[in-house]
């Protein structure tokens, strides 16, 4: 079993690597539809459209203009999602995303973040290095 260090993990946008990312994540969900007979005696259900929707942390960079400044609020940006790194064989995810939120945080004895929500259009698709 492989197991991963989350300090290996890249984000891209339009193949650039995103300046002073802490943390990432997405979640992939599957409506389901339900197909339940009146002869049945449990529900059944099929699989219907998929979605996905996640959201990149960082430290706040004003000069990452092709990371973080390509992401505005209401964006559609190209996002690659490295969670083992960029190295040959490794397992990244690619979607086009909108950038549908942005938090900033500032407060005394702390480092200015920066939070991106996103919401995937289309299908996420697993590729290796």
């Amino acid at each position: 079993m492989a197991t991963h260090k989350g300090s290996e993990g890249i984000v891209k946008i339009s193949n650039n690597a995103v300046a002073e990312v802490t943390g990432f994540s997405f979640d992939e969900t599957c409506d389901t539809i339900e197909t339940t007979k009146l002869s049945d005696s449990a529900r059944t259900y099929v699989t219907d459209l998929t979605a996905f929707s996640g959201t990149i942390d960082c430290f706040w960079d004003e000069t990452d203009t092709n990371g973080q400044g390509a992401m505005t609020n209401g964006a559609s940006v190209a996002l690659d999602l490295f969670p083992e790194g960029a190295t040959a064989g490794d397992t990244y995810f690619s979607c086009t995303a909108l950038i549908t939120g942005i938090s900033r945080a500032n407060a005394i004895g702390s480092i200015v973040t920066a939070s991106f929500s996103f919401q995937g259009t289309g299908a996420v698709t697993t590729s290796t290095v």
